[in-house]
């Protein structure tokens, strides 16, 4: 198995709010990381122009990667323009195709926006095409290895009808919150974006409501990840949970495995 795990999502700061804490518990435990945001984040401000906000957001979320110790990839589309169309997922591929990641941490595939879903599917699928040689990109196809496709909790922890969404997977990231809060403060320029543009009075705080809602729905950890893993077909062999090499701070939901209070 190759031990390396990749965070891909639609913009800068999504890997910090929902995906950061497993991502460096994977790292803590041999793994090597990858971080991505499909967008440029361009359009994240009401106060610099989009070429400046670009620019800005590429800074922050290189720092980002670099304090959780994950390797920087690019982004491929701007805000709002992710698509899912074959020139994105040729991109994706390729990338994909290179890594070979063995899990593969992305968005919920039913969330609050289109570039959430978007940036899923677009992962869900070059996933799929790493080992179809027919399918070309900018690199080669690959050996079908097994690779995990898990998918985070939607922003607000609901779906787009107000429904909430109860993960399959508890993570304890109460070792890592520290880290995870920092990344996210990297990403300075959000702090008047989010206040003006969703009425979120602080996005740290609102990080840290999501991460101790989620360790409450575990009933086990204060600070807590949840995940929903995509099923194995096409990705690997039907027993491959790779998140499960966690221990301790892995955590079925007693929901999803018939727990009676």
């Amino acid at each position: 198995m190759n031990k390396i795990a990749m965070a891909i999502a639609a913009h800068p700061d999504d890997i910090e709010f929902m995906m950061a804490g497993t991502l460096v518990l994977l790292k803590n435990a041999g793994y090597e990381i990858h971080y991505m945001n499909l967008s440029s984040g361009n359009c994240g401000s009401t106060e610099t122009d989009a070429v400046t906000t670009a620019r800005i957001r590429l800074l922050e979320a290189q720092n980002s990667a670099s304090i959780l110790g994950a390797v920087f990839h690019p982004p491929i589309c701007d805000d709002f323009e992710i698509f899912y169309e074959a020139g994105a997922l040729r991109k994706l591929t390729g990338i994909i195709r290179k890594v070979k990641p063995s899990i593969i941490l992305t968005h919920s595939p039913v969330d609050y926006m289109e570039d959430h879903m978007n940036a899923c599917r677009l992962a869900v699928t070059a996933a799929f095409v790493r080992g179809v040689p027919n399918f070309k990109s900018s690199y080669p196809a690959v050996s079908n290895y097994n690779c995990a496709i898990y998918h985070a909790l939607p922003h607000g922890l609901l779906d787009p009808l107000g429904q909430e969404v109860i993960p399959g997977i508890f993570i304890d990231t109460e070792s890592v919150h520290t880290i995870k809060k920092e990344a996210l403060d990297a990403h300075k320029s959000q702090k008047n974006w989010l206040e003006d543009s969703q009425k979120m009075d602080s996005y740290i705080a609102a990080m840290e409501d999501f991460s101790i809602k989620v360790g409450g729905m575990s009933e086990c950890f204060v600070h807590a990840e949840g995940w929903r893993k995509r099923v194995h077909f096409g990705f690997s062999e039907s027993e491959f949970d790779p998140l499960k090499e966690l221990g301790e701070v892995y955590s079925l939901c007693k929901k999803s495995i018939g727990v009676k209070d």
